[in-house]
């Protein structure tokens, strides 16, 4: 029960079949890291970044929260953010959220939840700021489903709003923010058609 060791015999499988198929990954893998992109997702397990661009370990930088949110008083996304940017030098930020959103749908709810309420304040933020197009929805699931891609939307602005993305194209760097949402239903990445290269891109209103 303490251990969960039908979790280490997992991993001792997965290293023994990897090492199989290339019996340099591991060294090649532990000498650095060189990803281009950033991946700001959600938490849910549902959802593995390298999995749903299949990836290997190593090309893609990975922050999940609840809802895939960027708020300016989280310093952990910002850290993230910041090392991605300035250290790792990644080309692509991308924010992605998917439909059947736990986080989206509690928000969406008339109901309490504890301390994950002060958390979902900023979704119910996207949903104030979007009501009457989501009034403007027949159904209960096409308003929610909108509501996960505004918030994708809403939160792709917060990080260009960053003053570390903003630095970083002062400085010229090469960085693009893009926003997708992904179907847990048949796998499928969608693009939102939000990509942002420069401040003068960043819309005034959505």
């Amino acid at each position: 029960m303490r251990k969960l060791k039908e979790i280490f015999d997992q991993n001792r499988r997965w290293a023994d079949k990897v090492r199989e198929s290339d019996p340099d990954f591991f060294k090649k893998l532990s000498k650095q890291q060189n990803p281009e992109y950033l991946w700001i997702g959600c938490a849910d397990s549902r959802v593995p970044a390298n999995q749903i661009i299949d990836t290997l370990p190593g090309e893609v930088f990975v922050h999940r929260n609840i809802a895939n949110i960027v708020a300016h008083s989280d310093l952990n996304c910002l850290s993230v953010i910041q090392y991605a940017v300035d250290i790792l030098k990644i080309k692509h930020i991308i924010v992605c959220g998917h439909y059947g959103c736990g986080g989206i749908r509690a928000a969406w709810e008339d109901k309490e939840h504890g301390l994950i309420d002060n958390w979902l304040r900023n979704i119910k933020d996207v949903q104030r700021f979007h009501q009457n197009e989501l009034d403007s929805l027949a159904s209960e699931q096409e308003k929610i489903d909108r509501l996960c891609e505004l918030n994708v939307i809403e939160q792709v602005v917060n990080v260009c709003q960053t003053t570390i993305v903003k630095g970083a194209w002062k400085a010229n760097q090469e960085l693009a923010v893009h926003g997708w949402i992904y179907s847990i239903k048949d796998g499928i990445l969608k693009d939102l058609n939000i990509c942002i290269t420069k401040p003068e891109e960043i819309p005034s209103t959505l």
